[in-house]
């Protein structure tokens, strides 16, 4: 894991957190955007913990190079949690979010979640998020043809857009949750996507979801999809 922040204090802080952890294993510090893509790329670093405001080059650039190819997954880390570059952060590739004054339980939690392939988002910050995709008109203009998907791929996607992690969709569907990795692993192939944060940015920016009535923040499925069996 690598701790990219421009303030000294807050790195120190942060590698406080994971000092005594025998899962985490801190390999490296930046200070700026262009420190963190050149750490990224050494090849040691599975998770980035990535501020926003930096000097020489930003957050969001740096998430943005960062994830354009197979580099390590990125969580942006905040003091804002209204920011609209969180909103393009995470379309940029971003896997999560968290507040900077968030307890050390959380980070810890947030770097096992994203390493492993899970998103990361404050329940506040997906309902933002999904109000904020619900806002603006569908990126393609053009719904795309989810046939390709097989039917519990398409289970997958209906539910990681929800909300619900492995073990939730392994006993919803009544199925093993190497099952269910498998089944999410081949459903992000097909979108080519990193994780499920992504597949629920690329759900709505492809207008394959509306937002819910009666009180849902995730609303349904646009369309019918049935998928392959």
């Amino acid at each position: 894991m690598a701790i990219v922040d421009d303030q000294p204090l807050v790195r120190r802080g942060l590698r406080a957190t994971f000092e005594d952890v025998a899962d985490i294993v801190v390999v490296g510090e930046a200070a700026n955007g262009v420190e963190a893509v050149r750490l990224s790329r050494e090849g040691a670093v599975d998770v980035v913990l990535m501020d926003i405001n930096m000097p020489r080059m930003g957050g969001l650039e740096a998430t943005r190079r960062i994830c354009a190819g197979e580099g390590p997954r990125v969580i942006i880390v905040t003091m804002y949690d209204q920011d609209e570059l969180v909103f393009e952060a995470l379309r940029a590739g971003a896997s999560g979010f968290v507040l900077k004054d968030s307890g050390s339980e959380v980070f810890l939690e947030g770097v096992r979640m994203v390493a492993a392939g899970e998103g990361l988002l404050s329940p506040s910050v997906t309902r933002r998020l999904i109000e904020e995709f619900a806002r603006r008109p569908v990126v393609s203009g053009v719904v795309p043809d989810l046939g390709g998907l097989t039917g519990r791929e398409l289970d997958m996607f209906r539910l990681l857009v929800r909300g619900y992690r492995n073990e939730d969709i392994a006993r919803m569907l009544v199925l093993g949750e190497s099952t269910v990795k498998s089944h999410v692993q081949h459903l992000y192939q097909k979108l080519g996507v990193r994780d499920r944060v992504q597949v629920v940015i690329y759900a709505y920016e492809n207008g394959l979801i509306q937002p819910g009535r009666g009180g849902d923040p995730v609303g349904e499925m646009v369309g019918s999809y049935g998928g392959r069996a």
